[in-house]
């Protein structure tokens, strides 16, 4: 193998424009002695034509980002779709968590918008979960798809800076005390991103994908102590 093809095939496209998540990724990698990747996002790539997410889950979305990032440069490929799951909400935003206020990526609104719908909603019915599929495309044609779930309760008002999406308002479950566990005294905006990684759903998520990127690249996995 020349050196060309041996470093194309150790470039793993981060199907995302989101710095945070290949920065999120690359210490991931980094913290479980992972060499030899290098990481790409969309920004690093030819632009290429991108499904429409409308999957009914987060799994399907996944799945349909990671085959095109394959097909478009033969890269292997990793995608997510998350999102934030609001118990008095039914279970909304879910896979409409990114454009929940009608443009996509519009952060700020989004949350003012879940925020508004639960301003009448007491304490101890604001129940909340981050959730996140992941999805590892491999140019063998190998498929695997992961989930990860960050418990927690969405606050009144956004605190932090850290952090993207809904983190201002989502205070995470440190504890098992009901009704749904004992919640930090911050939210995942004021969380360190080392902090963050560790009990995030795209944290937990990405774990399991690990030792399937290991093997990928020919590195013996040694189990990581949680």
């Amino acid at each position: 193998m020349t050196s060309n093809a041996r470093e194309h095939s150790r470039t793993l496209l981060v199907a995302s424009r989101n710095a945070k998540k290949l920065s999120e990724l690359q210490r991931m990698l980094d913290a479980a002695g992972i060499v030899g990747v290098t990481l790409v996002s969309l920004a690093d790539v030819a632009e290429y034509p991108e499904t429409p997410e409308t999957g009914e889950t987060f799994e399907q979305n996944a799945l349909v980002k990671a085959r095109d990032g394959v097909a478009a440069t033969g890269y292997a490929c990793v995608a997510d779709d998350s999102g934030l799951e609001v118990a008095a909400l039914h279970g909304m935003p879910g896979v409409l968590s990114a454009r929940w206020s009608g443009t996509h990526g519009a952060d700020d609104a989004n949350t003012a918008l879940v925020l508004a719908q639960l301003q009448d909603v007491p304490e101890g019915r604001r129940e909340a979960a981050f959730v996140s599929a992941c999805a590892l495309v491999l140019p063998d044609g190998s498929e695997h798809v992961v989930r990860g779930t960050w418990r927690g309760a969405l606050a009144r008002s956004a605190r932090g800076s850290g952090g993207f999406g809904y983190d201002p308002i989502f205070i995470p479950v440190i504890g098992d005390n009901s009704p749904y566990g004992e919640l930090a005294p911050y939210t995942a905006a004021e969380m360190s991103p080392e902090e963050k990684d560790a009990v995030s759903h795209r944290g937990r998520a990405l774990r399991q994908l690990l030792p399937i990127i290991a093997q990928w690249v020919g590195q013996e996995w040694v189990e990581q102590d949680n």
